[in-house]
């Protein structure tokens, strides 16, 4: 009977050694398993990842295209726009001030031409009396210390009348002189003005960081116009390689940024994989240990019984 029960025990342990093994088998099998579907799960977020980053270069890129032909555009049309109207201002101005002068000198003229025609005929008419005041004098008086003083006269008059003549001469051309500054001052500021109104204008109707380019382009049309066109055609050139410079180190930013955040995005990812697999590991030897230590206790529990 003795012998009958142990062969019993040994027989009930061969078994529970045996399911022992066949679950720390499974266990071991399943983790393989389970990591490996963990790996392709890995393996398809990572490409997921990869193509939302792709679409979003792509995206990026587009918008940044898109961007520097608005802006060129932008540019190109303002450009014009600031050509023409300085153009334009600056012709009817000088239109404007030649007419200007042309009627001031007109009338500058024909006003000196009277003046001179008064004096020549003042001019006459004193030697014309000084004459007649001789002839009596000499034929009543008998001529002596009377001529002298009638000569004296007749002299200092006619310096007197050449003087006179000669200053309003001299004050006319200063008047025109005055007249011509004050026209050039007027045209200046009327540039000017034209100048400011337009800067607001372009201010208040928000163009943005255009303005600026505006602002030079404008001083430097009205400085230039009329002078030499190709010192406004070589500042758009430069302009316009100042704007393509920047969009180039703008588009180089963002390439920059893009690559940074895939790579940070492809490190994150990866960190993250493989504190799972870890962590699923720990798990999976921990919940065999305790199946074993589960089976190992009923054992003993039952051979003492």
């Amino acid at each position: 009977m003795a012998e009958t029960e142990i062969n019993r025990n040994w027989h009930s342990s061969s078994r529970r050694l045996v399911i022992v093994v066949v679950v720390v088998v499974l266990l071991y099998s399943s983790r393989r398993r389970i990591e490996g579907i963990i790996l392709e799960v890995v393996v398809v977020v990572v490409e997921v990842v990869v193509v939302a980053v792709v679409v979003v270069v792509v995206v990026v890129v587009v918008v940044v295209v898109v961007v520097v032909v608005v802006v060129v555009a932008i540019e190109v049309v303002v450009v014009v726009v600031v050509v023409v109207v300085v153009v334009i201002v600056v012709v009817v101005v000088e239109v404007v001030v030649v007419v200007v002068v042309v009627v001031v000198v007109v009338v500058v003229e024909v006003v000196v031409v009277v003046v001179v025609v008064v004096v020549v005929v003042v001019v006459v008419v004193v030697e014309v009396v000084v004459v007649v005041v001789v002839v009596v004098v000499v034929v009543v008086g008998g001529g002596g210390v009377v001529v002298v003083v009638v000569v004296v006269v007749v002299v200092v008059v006619v310096v007197v009348v050449v003087v006179v003549g000669v200053g309003v001469v001299v004050v006319v051309e200063v008047v025109v002189v005055v007249v011509v500054v004050v026209v050039v001052v007027v045209v200046v500021v009327v540039v000017v003005v034209v100048v400011v109104v337009f800067v607001v204008v372009v201010v208040v109707a928000g163009v943005g960081v255009v303005v600026v380019v505006v602002v030079v382009v404008l001083i430097v049309v009205v400085v230039v116009v009329s002078s030499s066109s190709s010192i406004v055609v070589v500042v758009v050139v430069v302009v316009v390689v100042v704007v393509e410079v920047v969009v180039v180190v703008v588009v180089a930013v963002v390439v920059v940024v893009v690559v940074v955040v895939v790579v940070v995005v492809v490190v994150v990812v990866v960190v993250v994989v493989v504190v799972v697999i870890v962590v699923l590991e720990t798990g999976l030897q921990l919940m065999a240990l305790l199946i074993t230590a589960y089976i190992i206790k009923n054992e003993t529990q039952l051979r003492f019984i």
